[in-house]
């Protein structure tokens, strides 16, 4: 049932109440003059006449001035910002490089003033993940990552339009210049570590070259591989040189362990031969020497001295031998001196069997030689000759 219908008790939805006849919808001229004279008490403003006059001139100054203060407000609040200790920020006044500015509380006033405020410390991240060539032509795949940070703000702002591109497609025009002069072998094992090093050097120089402000802190070859396709072939490979290697160090192992040896022993060998060397030479001067000695008191006694030789040299030769032989010449018997027997009886004759001192067999080689001697001179008229 509608408000205005019979039954519906006259109950204004705007608030007008029971007015008799004169029901209808708020007067929005009144409630905007409302508005008016609460901004006019605010800022100033007042009304001049009775209650039924209209808006006066100094309300519509007043509202604004209201509105002036506020755009002030609203520019000033918009133009102050802060900048963290890890920012710097560039400000461009009519377009041109006017300065940079460090951490604290700041001004500037646009549009004359254009502010681009960047974090210089923080170290931002472009991974990149691409199959590259290598110089044995061979496919490889290749995931990095570059760690950057913005080192000069003042060529990071002005000096390139996008920086950021820039550092993309430096990063893979160094990174396929450095797998491009590499075989896949060095990629795929020891030489990544060397290949982060080269793309990071090469990278800081093309960023250089292009005024970036950029600077490469650090690049990580993440991950270098062949293909799917050919994975298992390369897996192979792989085991093939790591057997190869164990070979090598097995083998430098066992070399280690007979090299020194040998080195021992050609040690000893070639000492062992000194002391030879040395021996011989000790007693060829020695017999040299000696007989230097034996040549003057030959010269003094020549008959003494040839007979004595005579007799060393036989005592020299009996002492090494068992068994003497004598033979007398024009004479059809030899006469057999077997010492060995001799001695073995004369080791019997008074105790057991045992072994004759050096002593005990220079007697009787002595004896011997006596008897000997006898019979040499005895046979010396016919021409006698000993043997052994």
């Amino acid at each position: 049932m509608a408000w205005n219908e019979p039954g519906g008790n006259n109950q204004d939805p705007w608030g007008g109440g029971n007015k008799g006849d004169k029901q209808g919808p708020p007067d929005l001229d009144d409630a905007f003059r409302k508005f008016q004279e609460k901004l006019n008490s605010m800022f100033g403003g007042g009304r001049k006449g009775g209650s039924g006059g209209g808006a006066q001139p100094g309300s519509s100054s007043g509202m604004f001035i209201g509105i002036l203060i506020l755009a002030v407000v609203a520019y000033v609040w918009n133009a102050v910002y802060t900048v963290d200790e890890k920012e710097q920020a560039v400000i461009l006044r009519f377009g041109e490089y006017a300065e940079t500015v460090g951490p604290g509380l700041h001004i500037y006033f646009p549009p004359i003033d254009t502010k681009y405020q960047e974090r210089v410390t923080e170290l931002r991240t472009y991974n990149l993940h691409q199959q590259m060539l290598t110089e044995d032509e061979n496919i490889v795949e290749v995931a990095m990552s570059v760690q950057y940070n913005i080192e000069d703000i003042k060529d990071y702002v002005l000096n390139v339009a996008k920086p950021l591109v820039s550092l993309e497609e430096a990063t893979q025009s160094a990174l396929r210049h450095v797998v491009g002069g590499s075989e896949m072998y060095q990629v795929l094992t020891e030489g990544r570590e060397v290949m982060g090093i080269e793309v990071r050097d090469r990278l800081q120089a093309y960023l250089d070259s292009y005024g970036t402000g950029l600077n490469v802190a650090k690049v990580n070859i993440e991950s270098a591989q062949p293909p799917k396709e050919v994975q298992a072939a390369f897996d192979d490979v792989i085991r093939a040189r790591e057997d190869e290697e164990r070979a090598k160090n097995k083998a430098q192992v066992y070399a280690n362990k007979i090299v020194p040896e040998a080195r021992g022993q050609a040690q000893r060998t070639i000492e062992n031969a000194n002391g030879y060397r040395d021996e011989v030479v000790a007693r060829a001067e020695g017999e040299a020497d000696r007989f230097v000695k034996l040549m003057g008191e030959y010269k003094q006694a020549p008959e003494v001295t040839r007979e004595r030789l005579y007799i060393e040299t036989i005592e020299e030769v009996f002492s090494k031998s068992s068994k003497v032989l004598v033979d007398v010449e024009g004479g059809n018997n030899m006469m057999y001196l077997p010492l060995d027997k001799l001695t073995q009886s004369h080791g019997s004759s008074s105790m057991p069997s045992r072994q004759l001192s050096a002593q005990e067999l220079n007697e009787i080689t002595t004896r011997v030689t006596e008897e000997l001697n006898k019979r040499v001179n005895s046979s010396r008229a016919s021409g006698g000759r000993v043997s052994r």
